[in-house]
């Protein structure tokens, strides 16, 4: 058999499939994304032509999770039919060797990994943040779509006149929770209130026009300025702060919004953990030169910059020389240091805390990307050892390898952002048990091959997952 008929009866057979499963699985992830932001858009009055974009725009982030599970599925789909009709057998038969079948079957997995890495750089980020900027949008009639994390939000009510900050460092919009939040109220000049809670959540009245503020673990700090000295520590386990007439009407702004880790493309990604790791650098050296400003002055040895020697503080005792400053001058000079010491070490947590997932984000791109010619590897060998297995098996299949992918990739997401391992480990990890599996079964592939005959239930199939098949064997087997 010629090379091109060959390669172009391969690509026909995984064609039909892979278009069939994108389009199914593309919907069904689809419709339950929409599901879960039904609720932001109902009863809104939102004319059809922003449904319409809120639609279109939902689209992409579908595709990234159906494309690499598309592509498992026709794999698995073409060699499971043509085992089962004996094709591959024939092939075998005919001195095709194994490695004349899967080298079409690589080069498309090729492509579809080129094809990923291309969407995940640049279509992705594209769409993911005109979507936030949409929300955004629609959110100013609801604000906690437009809260937005690790940066100070604005929050006018009524006429505009009283104004509040809140920030936190994390905000789940669909959950309508908070962590870490601080909000600042200086409506009333002379009191001026900070309220700093460990989480909190979020809710409208029932014509959601009033946010309610639920704050739990906290602590509220009011500076009196009326009074020399006024200020007062509240601890509260739980307050509620009343937002009254957030808003209810719906605004497009051209500016949009600032970019998150996943409306980044890979260039602007690295860009950032490199400002990010600059920062951090001169934080470290900042503190490097303040600790030894600290052990200056432990040592009483007089400092250049110093703000407590001051002329007056200077004088010279019985022998002509200068007294050094007295310790307690020196104090006040020493816990300025100790706290800026303690507030760059905090920033440069978050900085590196962001910097990490930076670098996060930049190896999921790649690694979803290159998951499809992991795919591509694992699923031919896989769907030989089960010729007669059917749909059936090619779903369980597929559903099966993509859950523990997922699971893994997302386990290995969380450990990276909370620094317990490298992202170059744990964002990769999945792909390298995948990649040695699949090559495992293709060195066996090379010494089997599939046959039509009928099973014997799961005692069957397990035994010809661990027993030899037949593709490069010259024999045809006959039931």
């Amino acid at each position: 058999m010629r090379k091109g008929v060959l390669a172009r009866f391969i690509i026909r057979a995984h064609l039909g499939p892979f278009l069939f499963s994108l389009s199914a699985i593309t919907g069904l992830i689809f419709i339950n994304a929409i599901a879960q932001r039904v609720d932001s858009l109902v009863g809104k009055g939102l004319p059809w032509s922003v449904i319409g974009e809120f639609l279109y725009l939902s689209v992409p982030h579908t595709i990234a999770l159906s494309l690499p599970m598309s592509v498992l599925v026709s794999v698995l789909y073409a060699f499971s039919g043509m085992a089962s009709s004996n094709e591959i057998t024939a092939m075998a038969a005919g001195g095709v060797r194994p490695a004349r079948i899967m080298a079409p079957v690589v080069g498309l997995g090729v492509i579809a990994m080129l094809v990923m890495l291309f969407f995940n750089d640049t279509v992705l980020p594209e769409s993911n943040h005109a979507l936030k900027n949409l929300l955004l949008d629609i959110g100013r009639k609801t604000p906690t779509l437009e809260l937005r994390e690790q940066v100070v939000n604005e929050l006018r009510t009524g006429t505009g006149i009283q104004r509040y900050f809140l920030t936190a460092d994390r905000i789940d919009h669909d959950n309508n929770h908070l962590e870490n939040v601080t909000i600042f109220d200086a409506n009333d000049p002379r009191r001026q209130r900070t309220t700093y809670a460990s989480s909190g959540e979020m809710a409208f009245n029932a014509t959601r026009t009033d946010l309610y503020l639920t704050l739990r673990d906290g602590v509220v700090h009011e500076v009196q300025t009326e009074r020399e000295g006024g200020f007062q520590r509240l601890y509260f386990e739980e307050q509620i702060v009343p937002l009254r007439n957030i808003g209810n009407e719906l605004e497009r702004r051209l500016g949009g919004s600032d970019r998150s880790d996943r409306e980044m493309s890979l260039a602007l990604l690295a860009e950032n953990a490199r400002d990010r790791e600059a920062q951090l650098d001169s934080i470290v050296s900042e503190n490097r030169a303040r600790s030894l400003e600290v052990v200056r002055v432990a040592l009483n040895r007089p400092l250049e910059s110093d703000s407590a020697w001051t002329q007056q503080g200077r004088r010279r005792d019985v022998t002509g020389y200068r007294e050094q400053a007295p310790y307690i001058s020196q104090d006040g000079l020493t816990q300025q240091v100790v706290a800026g010491s303690r507030a760059r070490a905090a920033r440069g947590a978050a900085l590196e805390q962001s910097m990490n997932r930076f670098r996060v984000e930049i190896h999921k791109k790649w690694a979803i990307a290159v998951a499809c010619l992991v795919f591509v590897l694992i699923g031919p060998p896989l769907a030989l050892r089960f010729p007669t297995a059917g749909v059936g098996f090619v779903v369980a299949a597929s559903a099966i390898i993509f859950f523990v992918y997922w699971v893994g990739l997302l386990g290995g997401e969380t450990l990276a952002d909370r620094r317990v391992a490298d992202p170059a480990v744990t964002m990769w990890l999945a792909n390298v048990i995948f990649l040695v599996g699949g090559l495992v079964l293709l060195r066996r592939m090379g010494h089997s091959s599939g046959t039509s005959r009928g099973g014997g239930g799961v005692a069957e199939l397990i035994r010809s997952f661990f027993g030899p098949s037949q593709i490069a064997d010259a024999e045809v087997t006959q039931p």
